[in-house]
């Protein structure tokens, strides 16, 4: 590896940290540089505007979450559920930093990272309630799609092995 990919990926798992510890609009490019022993101009250099470092950051997860939905499980909402769990406790620093954009979803314009988090939303959302869920499959989805969102944001600090059997027991559960 060269000088300049062994800064890159400094730079990337400093960021991937500091967004998962304190969000990705608290963290600026400063924060990044201080953290690498770097100034911000060198940072700038490799990722400006830090939205470079977010896509850079998110593609491997988006790779996943595709393949994911790839697969058909044939109707067994659990089952998905489980891999979505995997899913979410593999990229979870990645989830972390787009729950900002989750949030916002609705009213992101098309062409936007939040359309493209409002699709994947929408497609794993019709994934757990199957199609034309009634009222009780539908607040099902929507309490196993919080859980392991909020499961994995909320628990950083907890191995990931142990995030993942407690999620599993949950969405099993739900």
């Amino acid at each position: 590896m060269n000088t300049a990919d062994d800064t890159r990926s400094r730079i990337l798992a400093a960021a991937r940290e500091l967004f998962a510890v304190n969000g990705y609009k608290a963290t600026s490019l400063a924060d990044i540089a201080a953290a690498v022993g770097l100034t911000k101009t060198a940072v700038a250099y490799h990722f400006h505007p830090k939205d470079r470092l977010a896509a850079e950051l998110t593609a491997p997860a988006a790779d996943d979450m595709l393949a994911l939905l790839a697969v058909d499980f044939a109707g067994d909402a659990r089952a998905f559920a489980v891999e979505l769990v995997d899913f979410a406790v593999r990229h979870r620093t990645v989830i972390r930093l787009l729950m900002e954009e989750i949030v916002g979803a609705d009213e992101a314009p098309q062409g936007s990272p939040g359309e493209v988090i409002r699709t994947f939303r929408d497609e794993i959302f019709d994934r757990l309630a199957g199609p034309e869920p009634g009222d009780e499959a539908r607040v099902r989805a929507w309490a196993v799609l919080g859980a392991v969102q909020w499961g994995v944001v909320q628990t950083m600090g907890l191995p990931q092995e142990r995030v993942r059997e407690l999620l599993i027991h949950t969405v099993k559960a739900i």
